[in-house]
């Protein structure tokens, strides 16, 4: 790093992907809604290697409580059923020969509480990432030379501003998603 706004748009790019990042693993958690995102981590067994989902058959929501799997290779249905089953997301899919349908069942209230603590775990690994683009951001503001203590102290001072920023967006996604979970 050679400048000051360089650690800083370095920083920022940093905390964007935390971002980004938590956004993402936010949407693989099941809600009482159907998303075609619940299905992401699914990873089929195909031509004797593991691919993800997407890549063997188009996924839908036609409705809010099922899914449905359309593989491309009909030849997949039955390995695409079982990784459903395996891939410990507690849906149970049936195939009728041409297309798999997964229905969701109601989340309990224990589901859903479990359901919260997951997600405030994700939201925490945002959190320490967006820290740790702050910590490494701020050490590499000390380390530029050529510029007055007074730009680095207020170089400092925007780092941490943009902290809190990425901090509250982390917030609200969680509370957004927290929500989301909690309605029946």
């Amino acid at each position: 790093m050679d400048t000051l706004p360089e650690v800083t748009k370095h920083a920022k790019q940093q905390m964007r992907k935390a971002i980004d990042n938590t956004k993402h693993e936010l949407a693989t958690i099941r809600s009482g809604k159907a998303t075609t995102s619940l299905l992401d981590t699914v990873k089929v067994d195909a031509y004797g290697q593991q691919m993800p989902l997407n890549q063997v058959g188009s996924v839908a929501a036609p409705e809010a409580q099922l899914l449905t799997v359309q593989p491309w290779d009909k030849g997949l249905l039955g390995a695409i059923e079982k990784a459903i089953m395996t891939a410990d997301l507690g849906l149970n899919p049936s195939n009728d020969g041409n297309i798999i349908r997964v229905p969701l069942p109601p989340l309990t209230e224990e589901r859903r509480k479990d359901l919260v603590k997951i997600v405030r775990k994700l939201a925490e690994e945002g959190k320490i990432a967006v820290r740790h683009a702050r910590t490494e951001a701020i050490s590499s503001t000390k380390k530029v030379e050529h510029v007055s203590d007074d730009e680095k102290h207020r170089t400092e001072g925007e780092i941490q501003k943009l902290h809190d920023e990425f901090i509250e967006q982390i917030n609200a996604l969680v509370h957004a998603k927290e929500e989301e979970i909690m309605e029946v």
